[in-house]
């Protein structure tokens, strides 16, 4: 049979949302490429969606339910499996109320039909819900209480930008698309600054490069800040736009410019730099993810609002301060939000499971998400949720989780995936269409719920089909350019009419008065636990455990890990020890074996590791995290995390 190009999307946890060509020959993958018709994919994959391949057609995927018994999985029929489910729940309810019910959705997927789990166990109950998001949690709360809410300008508004801050933000791995919209500035004039702990291939790219002290963003934020009240550079006009101008100006001057420099570990020139880059705009702040994974994460994006602000940057072309895209913001809600009898908090959720009481958590159902291997704490995660009554996993891969199922039911893969997906990197559409049929046994999770539905009699949900439910969640943007028949007529991707050029292009954002809040205090940096010094270890160092560009969460394309993962570090840090070593890697949390990496780029206080792995492996760095949360908004303080490294 000859070769077929069929087009669809991508709804990982990545903002590129990409277009995806498929080449199939006789029902079966051959090869991925980027669609060329896509406004930000522009014909090329990240290397993990180009191997995707590999996982697709390997031999890891789940193609029938399976049902422990005792300490093993065995297959299991569709019907079987359905009517087992129906029985617990109704039984679970009737026993011990839906409070003994919780659902945890992750970012596995971000397919907007995914939302109709949510729907089921809001109509069931309400189940118990969660609260927080380990990914976002503290950036998103930061913006929405500065701004309002936490969206951007459009992504193509950055060639407008002087100057472009790339704050802890690692696009050449994490967010791929954006490079060549960076190149493209740069050649029309934009000056990229990277600042960043961590050094990574985004440096290459970059005009200027500052690595600061790993949590201290916050004292850098503080330091340009004075010095624009200093050099009185700031907006005339930040007193009518912002609440709380005077204590942020107190905050700021609480120490000299000196200070703040020294508790960032870099000079006052370079801290005098950034202020003269704010103040000569229009500017952007491109805000990475990671600095706020830390206890004062929410704080930190806080500082960043507030300089985007006052430097007079916020509502002007080529500026603003990014830190997310608002992917769902085109889309309608499949119901409307209930009132849980009890929310767990995501970021702690190993505690919050094993300390539920009246009633206990007797049934969990996990939707697009691996915590065990994701959440921090993998350790105390795993023991909870061995430790639940009857528990069900849908996934395309039996991972650490499913492992520790009751009940495992296979779900599509991207490629076999029907549905929608907004981006949290840019301002387009997309819709996922399946290139290939999944294995016989797979069903689609949507099937699933509206199977369940009759079962337990929830004559409510809706039964409609794919596209009957696409429509529903584009029912408010049909008329705008944004209905699922456009979005088919366009190749499966069109610009969100709800987001135009400019986020605040009034002047004015959406807090209830329409002004900036500013932060008014800061705590100071957190008093981490280090582990024991022990005979041949290495001094304490800053654990980051980062995206790779081989790994999306704990899925791996390519070679992959390997037996163990690695940890890297400056040569001076792991004096010594050989490139190449095993070594172990210690916190007050937990320990893992890992490959020494030696990089003399790297600051000599910080190790990093690969984010994701697999827990039963002895390969997750999230087995050496605490589960603390971040100041506000529940995200997972991951990166306050020190280690040690000795030999094995």
């Amino acid at each position: 049979m000859a070769a077929e190009v069929r087009r669809t999307a991508c709804a990982r946890d990545c903002p590129d949302a990409c277009g995806i060509l498929a080449t199939v020959v006789d029902g079966r993958v051959e090869s991925l490429r980027g669609d060329p018709d896509h406004p930000v994919t522009r014909g090329f994959l990240c290397f993990r969606t180009s191997r995707f391949v590999d996982l697709q057609n390997g031999p890891d995927r789940l193609t029938q339910p399976l049902l422990r018994r005792g300490s093993s999985h065995e297959p299991i029929g569709w019907d079987q499996a359905l009517e087992l489910v129906a029985e617990r729940l109704v039984a679970i309810r009737r026993e011990s109320g839906p409070a003994a019910i919780f659902h945890y959705r992750s970012g596995g997927s971000l397919g907007i039909l995914k939302g109709l789990a949510d729907l089921f166990f809001d109509q069931f109950g309400p189940c118990t819900g969660k609260v927080g998001d380990i990914c976002s949690g503290a950036g998103e709360a930061a913006q929405i209480e500065d701004l309002g809410t936490s969206d951007s300008n459009d992504l193509f508004d950055l060639q407008n930008a002087r100057h472009i801050l790339l704050w802890g933000k690692n696009p050449t791995v994490s967010n791929v698309h954006l490079v060549p919209v960076l190149k493209d500035a740069q050649q029309r004039g934009s000056k990229l600054v990277l600042i960043d702990p961590v050094h990574h291939k985004t440096a290459n790219h970059a005009d200027e490069f500052l690595q600061p002290a790993p949590g201290g963003d916050l004292e850098l934020a503080l330091g340009i800040a004075r010095v624009l009240f200093e050099t009185g550079r700031i907006d005339p006009r930040a007193g009518e736009f912002c609440d709380g101008l005077p204590a942020f100006r107190v905050l700021a001057m609480g120490r000299t410019v000196a200070e703040w420099a020294k508790a960032a570990d870099l000079t006052v020139e370079q801290v005098r730099f950034l202020a003269d880059c704010l103040a000569n705009g229009p500017t952007a702040i491109l805000v990475g993810w990671g600095m706020q994974r830390r206890q004062r994460g929410g704080a930190i994006v806080r500082a960043l609002d507030a300089l985007c602000a006052v430097s007079g940057n916020l509502f002007r072309s080529g500026g603003g301060v990014s830190f997310y895209f608002k992917r769902r913001k085109a889309f309608s809600p499949f119901g409307p939000a209930v009132q849980h009898p009890r929310v767990l908090r995501e970021p702690v959720l190993g505690a919050d499971l094993l300390a539920a009481r009246d009633p206990a958590i007797r049934f969990l159902w996990v939707t697009a998400g691996n915590p065990v291997a994701m959440l921090p704490d993998s350790a105390n995660v795993a023991r909870a949720l061995a430790n639940v009554e009857f528990s069900v996993v849908v996934d395309p891969f039996f991972g650490d989780t499913a492992r520790r199922a009751s009940l495992v039911l296979p779900a599509p893969t991207l490629l076999e995936d029907d549905d929608l997906v907004g981006s949290y990197g840019h301002h387009f559409l997309s819709e996922t269409r399946p290139v290939v049929a999944p294995p016989a046994g797979v069903v689609h999770e949507v099937a699933i719920f509206q199977q369940l539905a009759r079962r337990v009699g929830l004559a409510a949900y809706p039964q409609g089909s794919i596209d009957e439910l696409k429509a529903l969640a584009l029912r408010h943007v049909a008329d705008r350019g944004a209905s699922l028949a456009d979005l088919r007529r366009t190749g499966g991707t069109v610009r969100s009419p709800v987001s135009g050029p400019l986020l605040f292009p009034d002047g004015k954002v959406l807090t209830a008065n329409g002004r900036v809040q500013l932060l008014a205090a800061a705590a100071p940096p957190p008093e981490l636990p280090a582990p024991p010094a022990l005979p041949g270890a290495t001094s304490p160092l800053w654990l980051f455990s980062n995206s790779t560009e081989k790994s999306q969460a704990s899925i791996w394309s390519g070679k992959g890990l390997g037996e163990r993962t690695w940890i890297a570090v400056h040569p001076e840090a792991a004096a010594g020890m050989q490139h190449g070593q095993i070594v172990v890697v210690a916190s007050v949390t937990g320990a893992v074996e890992a490959e020494l990496r030696l990089d003399a780029s790297q600051r000599r206080d910080v190790a990093l590791m690969p984010k994701g792995g697999h827990f039963d492996r002895g390969q997750a760095a999230n087995a050496l995290i605490a589960a603390v949360p971040t100041d506000i908004g529940f995200g997972a303080a991951y990166l306050d995390c020190l280690v040690r490294i000795r030999p094995r």
